[in-house]
């Protein structure tokens, strides 16, 4: 083949590399890191398609080419990811964030518009990169936003977001293991996306997810659900009456989530599926 001369050639030339090479999607994979160096958005990348790229548009493409090609996530290469509203940096001291995950600020969202409550105490759980808490605070007007983790590097992270995306006078992050610390019947709303994939499981994941995201931010303990208990059980104390929780699950976990919902007092406990249909989320209300 020949040397490729424009950007549509080099995208094309890109993707068959990464094909030949295993990747899933990598026309799409190839567009992307593209898109990325040309600094313009994937569907805008006809506009440079017979433009002749830099040589360090070049070089630095085939950087990225090679990088996914050995394992490592497209979104970590391109160092952020598009998540609702938000532009977010992502690396490796954070889970990359899932539209999954977008369907569980709805539900967060879909309740705070129907409680019509005036300034609300939203803590999110093992916040991560802070997709969901600042989401949260980017689409509600008034309110408190709190973000925990027990990594001091996911927080980092989460502070560069909230910076990112000029909420950092909005959202509050800091270092905490659990929620235990907030006054009893203070909260309105608590959120998580804990780990929930069973430790002996973690071993056998993708290896672009095994090798590159966070362990901490994965791993469940032996059935998956330790932190499931340890979060319901701060709940049951912090959470106001008629206050809501929600949590994403494992596609596999909807009755055992549900069982300790209902064993600790809530009520109203649902699941909810996510676009594959899959058992995704579960939400509860504090008991009065």
């Amino acid at each position: 083949m020949e040397k490729p001369q424009t950007v549509k050639e080099c995208i094309r030339y890109g993707a068959s590399w990464l094909e030949r090479r295993g990747v899933d999607e990598a026309a799409v994979v190839a567009e992307l890191l593209a898109a990325r160096l040309l600094k313009c958005k994937r569907m805008e990348l006809h506009r440079f398609a017979e433009s002749r790229p830099q040589q360090r548009i070049l070089d630095a493409l085939g950087r990225g080419l090679r990088r996914v090609a050995a394992g490592e996530p497209v979104q970590y290469v391109l160092g952020e990811w598009d998540f609702r509203e938000l532009t977010l940096r992502v690396d490796k001291r954070a889970l990359i964030p899932r539209p999954e995950t977008e369907q569980l600020v709805d539900l967060v969202l879909k309740k705070l518009q129907s409680s019509l409550l005036p300034k609300p105490l939203v803590v999110d759980l093992g916040t991560g990169s802070g997709c969901i808490i600042l989401s949260v605070a980017k689409a509600v007007e008034e309110g408190i936003f709190v973000g925990l983790d027990i990594s001091d590097q996911a927080l980092s992270l989460a502070r560069e977001n909230a910076k990112l995306n000029a909420l950092e006078h909005k959202v509050y992050f800091a270092r905490s293991d659990g929620c235990g610390e907030f006054d009893p019947g203070s909260v309105d709303i608590l959120v998580s996306n804990p780990p929930y994939i069973p430790s002996a499981v973690v071993d056998r994941l993708d290896t672009r997810i095994r090798d590159h995201e966070p362990r901490l931010a994965l791993d469940g303990g032996s059935d998956g659900l330790d932190l499931y208990r340890n979060l319901i059980f701060d709940a049951v104390m912090v959470v106001k009456p008629g206050g809501s929780v929600f949590f994403e699950i494992g596609d596999d976990q909807g009755a055992q989530v549900s069982t300790l919902l209902d064993e600790f007092g809530f009520i109203d406990v649902q699941l909810y599926k996510d676009y594959g249909g899959k058992d995704r989320f579960a939400a509860a209300v504090q008991s009065f």
